[in-house]
């Protein structure tokens, strides 16, 4: 493997609450099913904002208003590849019908905590749950907690 395919993957993820279910997408992933929260890569120049509103409506249909930095995650994946991945916490505005998702996005489902429990060992890793769980004891921070500059700042 090359070097570079070595460094990290810059992904975002959003967590989307209302009325305690939480929106997941469901996705097909090297061969299996599972569940995240609507994610992927930060491209470039793009901010990590920008990123996460729009991996949102690519992924579910909804458009978001971030809020709130979740937090900053490291994860390696069994496929050997590793993820920083930040998370936000955004407020689902509005469903757009019949938007054609991503490729290997099967739907979109708002799953409360207790159904998120029951399908547990399908969740994509290990960071979706901990994310909620981060999320459900309240901890987050402000968005100006991110700093982005570009070669045009």
């Amino acid at each position: 493997m090359p070097e570079h395919d070595k460094r990290p993957h810059a992904t975002v993820a959003t967590i989307i609450e209302r009325d305690g279910h939480y929106l997941l997408v469901k996705e097909e992933r090297d061969g299996k099913v599972v569940y995240n929260q609507p994610a992927g890569h930060i491209e470039h120049g793009e901010s990590v904002i920008q990123a996460a509103v729009r991996e949102t409506f690519e992924e579910t249909g909804w458009h978001v208003l971030p809020t709130r930095f979740g937090g900053l995650s490291s994860y390696h994946a069994p496929n050997g590849i590793s993820y920083l991945r930040s998370t936000l916490i955004a407020e689902a505005l509005e469903e757009v019908p019949n938007v054609v998702l991503d490729e290997g996005i099967i739907e979109a489902v708002w799953l409360d905590y207790e159904e998120i429990l029951m399908i547990e060992d399908q969740l994509r890793s290990p960071v979706v749950k901990k994310v909620i769980d981060d999320y459900r004891l309240g901890i987050s921070y402000p968005l100006d907690l991110i700093t982005e500059f570009s070669a045009s700042s």
